[in-house]
């Protein structure tokens, strides 16, 4: 067994959002697992170099978080390697828009069950661990879309608005046992996801954000990292929105 003062796991984290996060937390004496989900390994091999370099034992596991057993396995592995589970981040999302009356059912089930599916098989797995230790942080990833929503994305907004509902529902079954569980909001992040996004999108964006901008994964990263210190020890069931005041 590997000795560590603390795991994380952290889904999605081979780029954007997550590799900032995976990034954010690492240190010394610090187990960071990531998730990945794309067949192309060079991001992940990537984020694993620039953990090592942060003094963090760094490894990289590729599967869907919709595979319930995959998931078991994996966090099983990771359990039985340190000893020890202490935070899960649960980034891992795609998007697959169009127009509610155009959008093929296949679309729909495919972001319902990463997006959704995949927090509740990660969470579920990584509760049984914190349960036992009595101690142990879970930070979900969700969107403003889930809020506000968001035209042509109806399938990501209501799996980001699963997200809070489930975030807040863990919260209340977990927090006996000195588990907290948050969620994160982001709004107009600068990501490999929105690059994708027509400049006419972008512009729309832009407009509707106080601060003028868009954030940065690093933004999202720093609310992660409090979300998991001793400093928000007394947090739970929380949604912060992470989107220069896009929502209000």
């Amino acid at each position: 067994m590997t000795q560590v003062k603390r795991a994380v796991y952290i889904t999605g984290g081979s780029r954007g959002i997550g590799r900032a996060v995976a990034y954010r937390l690492a240190a010394p004496e610090t187990a960071v697992i990531i998730n990945h989900f794309d067949p192309d390994h060079s991001a992940a091999d990537e984020t694993l170099t620039g953990l090592a370099e942060r003094g963090a034992i760094a490894e990289s596991h590729y599967y869907s978080v919709a595979d319930k057993q995959a998931v078991a396995e994996h966090f099983q592995a990771v359990v039985e390697k340190y000893g020890r589970l202490d935070v899960l981040v649960n980034n891992a999302g795609i998007t697959r828009d169009a127009l509610l009356l155009r959008m093929k059912e296949e679309d729909w089930d495919l972001v319902l069950d990463v997006n959704l599916k995949g927090v509740f098989n990660c969470s579920q797995a990584a509760a049984k661990v914190m349960i036992k230790q009595r101690a142990g942080r879970i930070v979900n990833v969700s969107s403003v879309a889930g809020v506000i929503g968001n035209p042509g994305q109806s399938n990501y907004s209501a799996s980001k608005a699963g997200v809070i509902g489930l975030t807040k529902t863990m919260a209340k079954e977990l927090g006996s046992r000195n588990v907290t569980v948050n969620a994160v909001a982001p709004g107009f992040i600068e990501t490999d996801m929105t690059a994708v996004l027509s400049d006419k999108a972008k512009q729309a964006f832009l407009t509707m954000i106080p601060l003028g901008r868009a954030g940065q994964p690093e933004d999202v990263a720093e609310t992660v990292a409090f979300f998991i210190s001793e400093s928000a020890g007394y947090l739970t069931g929380q949604v912060l929105h992470v989107g220069g005041g896009m929502y209000m």
